[in-house]
């Protein structure tokens, strides 16, 4: 047996969906940079790295299949002088299979099948996919390493099938989305797979945004004894090496310290809303600014993820805005460097009111005026997207979304929704800590109590709950699905819980009509959530 080690480059790449040329060249530069800078054995790509994750129905399309055999034909070309592990849909006996490649010397030296296909939450996969069978074990350099795909490892039975076949590293190959405690619980599952198996377990993430999901990355590797010994940055790409040992145990290299939670979540939303805005060819970003927290924040996420060169900033005052309100945004625009604008939408609501006053006759003012506000904003700010060509973000938070408190065609306008799976408690949690960053957002800001200034002295409180209390409900009703029995059992006012429950139903068309936003919760608004529109839900 060779006395040297072995070394392992680990590739965290964000890869884009579809496209496979670039994504192609993106593993042939990794190997590259594996093979003559980090001197590397191998270099292992995440799953689905060759057409991104998840591709969803473009793996249905007639040409998918020939697009990727020219492909494989490529990286066999190009790879040369190193092993390289990476995913990609295999088409063969009339299925499709999530797969695993490894390619050395000009050839596919061994393919593995994902075994455990997730069906839940975001995941769709076997709608797609055929399950694979059986271990799949190479040898390098006298080493015998095997290699699974994502969820093999949340269920015992690849990762012992490996083992068994000999295996003295594992290699487990991921798209794996990020919520708050993902990294926590995968380090888990990690130590418990390698002491019960007595064996090394790598496990590579993507990185970057994708629609509703992103991916952390944070590659993590852990000895057989469970101990964390290599992990990577969070959102960060880059290809990290680790020396395996030929025998006793391998040392700690390169382990960076996990960044605490509100961090984490600041920084997966602004590369969420990088991502989204750069892979759909926008200039710039738009964001109606009304000097309060949720806009504050979504500016400061705009601003540090594309720029605030790109950011366009537009207050949009009627005669319910408080003057502390424009002072407000167009402090915090100033200190982002973006650009900021003044528009009015008193002239135009005062001549909408007087052409629907006919139709209006002489019913009271209420919701239709408010919300007419909104929609004249909302239009506002599309008419400034279509003419110079920013996406308009949605400002709107997870508790909004949840109890319906937005405004179709009005504040829920925009390409993208930073906030959507960030409740209104966590919107001030994320603003004071982008302020310990730089002081970004004014301090008023964050202290006044929350309103939409629609009509006079109007606060969030007068419609709903505090938010320390909807809060909570709506994460026990949505994330973990509990009865309205067991949340009143919590502590809960019964008349609030069946309140804010019956608002959850009776919006599921708002939601279906709004823009994705990045998911940061164990369940969030979109495909993380399927319920359907015209429901009966009695007690659930």
């Amino acid at each position: 047996m060779n006395q040297f080690p072995l070394r392992i480059a680990l590739a965290q790449q964000n890869v884009w969906v579809g496209d496979i040329d670039g994504n192609c060249s993106q593993i042939i530069d990794a190997a590259l940079h594996a093979r003559d800078e980090l001197d590397a054995d191998i270099v292992v790509c995440p799953e689905m790295a060759l057409v991104g994750y998840p591709p969803d129905d473009l793996l249905l399309r007639a040409g998918m299949p020939k697009t990727v055999a020219h492909a494989l034909d490529r990286l066999q070309d190009e790879i040369q002088g190193i092993t390289a592990v990476f995913g990609y849909p295999e088409y063969a006996d009339g299925a499709i299979y999530n797969a695993a490649a490894v390619v050395s010397d000009g050839e596919i030296k061994a393919v593995y099948r994902k075994q455990c296909l997730p069906n839940y939450g975001v995941f769709d996969e076997r709608r797609y996919y055929h399950p694979g069978q059986g271990p799949c074990v190479f040898e390098i350099r006298g080493r015998r390493v095997g290699v699974t795909i994502c969820e093999d490892l949340w269920e015992p039975a690849p990762t012992a099938e490996a083992a068994r076949a000999g295996a003295e590293l594992l290699i487990n190959i991921n798209a794996s989305p990020f919520h708050v405690d993902k990294q926590a619980e995968r380090e888990k599952l990690l130590a418990d797979r390698a002491r019960a198996n007595n064996l090394a377990i790598s496990y590579v993430n993507c990185v970057g945004g994708q629609d509703e999901l992103i991916f952390d990355g944070q590659t993590t590797t852990v000895a057989a004894n469970g101990d964390v010994i290599q992990r990577a940055p969070a959102f960060d790409d880059g290809v990290f090496s680790l020396d395996v040992p030929t025998t006793g145990p391998v040392p700690v290299q390169h382990r960076v310290t996990p960044a605490e939670p509100d961090a984490r979540v600041y920084d997966g939303l602004v590369r969420a809303t990088r991502d989204y805005v750069e892979r759909n060819g926008f200039p710039g970003v738009l964001v109606g600014l009304s000097g309060g927290i949720d806009s504050a924040l979504t500016l400061a996420i705009a601003a540090d993820a594309v720029g605030g060169d790109r950011v366009w900033a537009v207050s949009m005052p009627s005669r319910y805005t408080a003057d502390i309100s424009n002072t407000d945004a167009s402090d915090e625009a100033k200190r982002l460097g973006a650009r900021f604008d003044e528009i009015s939408i008193e002239s135009a609501f005062g001549t909408m009111l007087e052409t629907l006053a006919p139709a209006f006759g002489d019913t009271d003012s209420g919701v239709a005026e408010q919300n007419l506000q909104s929609r004249l904003r909302g239009a506002l700010l599309m008419s400034l997207s279509n003419k110079f060509g920013h996406m308009v973000l949605a400002t709107g938070n997870k508790s909004e979304l949840a109890v319906g408190y937005a405004t179709l065609y009005g504040d829920m306008c925009g390409g993208f929704a930073p906030l959507k799976d960030v409740y209104k408690t966590q919107v001030y949690r994320l603003a004071s800590f982008r302020n310990t960053r730089t002081e970004v957002i004014p301090r008023r800001v964050l202290d006044r109590a929350p309103s939409a200034e629609l009509a006079a002295d109007q606060e969030d409180t007068d419609s709903l709950p505090a938010y320390n209390v909807l809060d909570p409900i709506v994460e026990a009703y949505v994330e973990r699905g509990e009865t309205i029995e067991t949340i009143v059992a919590y502590g809960y006012s019964e008349d609030d819980v069946r309140l804010v429950a019956g608002l959850v139903r009776r919006n599921e068309y708002k939601r279906f009509q709004a823009a994705p936003g990045p998911k940061i919760s164990h369940r969030a608004f979109g495909r993380d959530r399927r319920y359907p529109i015209t429901a009966v839900y009695g007690d659930l």
